[in-house]
């Protein structure tokens, strides 16, 4: 993929970012919470993160699938080799909440595979990205990239998983849905190694703490939908990671009939005994 479709998704996803913050950091908002179909809390901010998202990303040659945008009937997307995969503000209750713990998601999704992701925190100025055969990065202390070219980018950036070792097996679990199945999961690792640490975490960080090395595994037994994974699945696997569908040696797939994902874990590539 060219590298212009990375940065034009870094761009779009700093710039949305901007726009949810403006509104995060307003006083005076009250978010305008309204319900969706499925009883999920909408904002403002979603609004604005999508409609930017939308300008940048209309200059590549690739269809957008977006939360907050129009769901085409699949007779329609299955024609679509390359498309765009965006969850304009992951987290929405996380942000309703102010504990920061919100997302800008953008993945470009090739025949069903995630091989580019952009995921940025506004509140921590923390940018993840990742490129199939270019590598998974983290840069922080970003608000902006002012035309600053691919290479630059990556030199600024730590390069993921970092070499940190941690000496307990870490479990990354969502801080709303540890549900009995996640449960029975945890305790399962807790016979398999010595010692078990479990860390919490809101949206779509928790991919991004495998892809960083600073979780072992992240298991979800929950609904989770397609734009809640492809930019995570991008990184994690630009970092040497997957996200299997549980139970099976099949990663997840994308731009299916059916928008939600199975249940799932994510975990370093598994690789065949010979």
């Amino acid at each position: 993929m060219e590298q212009r479709y990375i940065l034009n998704a870094i761009d779009a996803a700093l710039q949305a970012g901007e726009k949810i913050l403006s509104i995060y950091d307003d006083p005076a908002s009250d978010f305008q919470v309204e319900k969706k179909a499925d009883n999920s809390p909408l904002t403002i901010a979603d609004r604005k993160a999508h409609e930017t998202i939308c300008r940048f990303l209309a200059d590549t040659p690739f269809p957008l699938l977006s939360e907050e945008g129009k769901h085409l009937p699949f007779p329609e997307r299955r024609s679509w080799e390359t498309l765009w995969i965006v969850d304009p503000l992951d987290g929405t209750k996380e942000f309703i909440k102010r504990n920061g713990e919100f997302t800008v998601n953008i993945a470009l999704v090739h025949q069903s595979v995630p091989v580019m992701g952009v995921i940025y925190l506004p509140v921590k100025k923390e940018l993840y990205f990742g490129v199939h055969g270019s590598g998974a990065y983290k840069l922080s202390g970003i608000v902006a990239r002012d035309g600053m070219p691919w290479d630059e980018l990556i030199a600024k950036a730590v390069r993921l998983p970092e070499t940190s070792a941690h000496e307990r097996f870490v479990i990354v679990a969502s801080r709303s849905h540890l549900t009995p199945e996640t449960e029975d999961y945890i305790e399962q690792m807790k016979r398999s190694h010595a010692e078990v640490d479990l860390i919490s975490s809101g949206s779509s960080l928790k991919i991004c703490l495998v892809a960083e090395g600073k979780a072992d595994v992240y298991p979800r037994f929950a609904p989770t939908m397609e734009w809640d994974t492809a930019a995570g699945h991008a990184i994690a696997r630009a970092a040497g990671m997957e996200i299997y569908q549980a139970g099976k040696e099949e990663p997840l797939q994308y731009n299916k009939e059916d928008l939600l994902n199975p249940w799932f874990i994510v975990e370093p590539e598994r690789t065949e005994i010979k």
